[in-house]
């Protein structure tokens, strides 16, 4: 059973100084993991483009390029985080000189909204496992459509589109998902959240 009276304290529109400061570190610490993610990507993708598996670069590290949306919703429990903490990353990310310029923002919106969704659908009350399940869910979801219109991923047959899914959703699930529960925790542990 669920821990419903931690998960649901202090959730409000209204963001502190504490909380802006979450989501700007959140945001700064992640943008740079999404820069450097972007070198893994470019290995990643000519190996498998080799294979006739390209596409599939994009679909395991998403999970990576996801994970400052769901961390900032967990650490602040505030609505509207997870696409604040995705922005902000996806910025970054541009300014270190990501290879995808000003497209990375329209990324990270998609990407941060897509998270949001899933905290939204549990009314905000979950920031714990059940709000990082649907998180995982909705972004994958909303991810997913994005790759359909604006990576071609509508020309590939079912199946193929299928394995991309799975692979996406579990690279979310996990980086997204079980990765920052954990490091919520650590967090959380450190006492410096102070949410008596």
């Amino acid at each position: 059973m669920m821990n419903r009276t931690s998960s649901t304290k202090s959730t409000s529109l209204s963001y502190s100084l504490r909380d802006v400061a979450f989501i700007a570190l959140t945001g700064i610490f992640c943008g740079a993991i999404f820069f450097g993610t972007t070198v893994s990507y470019n290995f990643l993708s000519a190996g498998l483009a080799a294979i006739g598996l390209g596409p599939f670069a994009n679909d395991i590290l998403l999970g990576l390029w996801m994970i400052a949306g769901p961390l900032a919703a967990m650490l602040t429990r505030k609505v509207g985080a997870s696409t604040l903490g995705e922005l902000l990353g996806s910025f970054v990310e541009m300014v270190l000189g990501g290879q995808w310029g000003a497209a990375t923002l329209i990324s990270g919106l998609i990407q941060g909204v897509g998270n949001g969704l899933g905290f939204a659908m549990a009314g905000y009350k979950h920031f714990d496992k059940l709000g990082l399940l649907l998180s995982t869910i909705t972004g994958t979801i909303i991810t997913f459509g994005w790759s359909m219109i604006n990576e071609g991923y509508a020309k590939y047959n079912l199946g193929f589109l299928i394995l991309l899914f799975v692979v996406r959703l579990i690279s979310i699930g996990f980086f997204s998902g079980v990765l920052v529960y954990w490091i919520n925790k650590l967090v959380e542990k450190s006492g410096i959240l102070n949410r008596d």
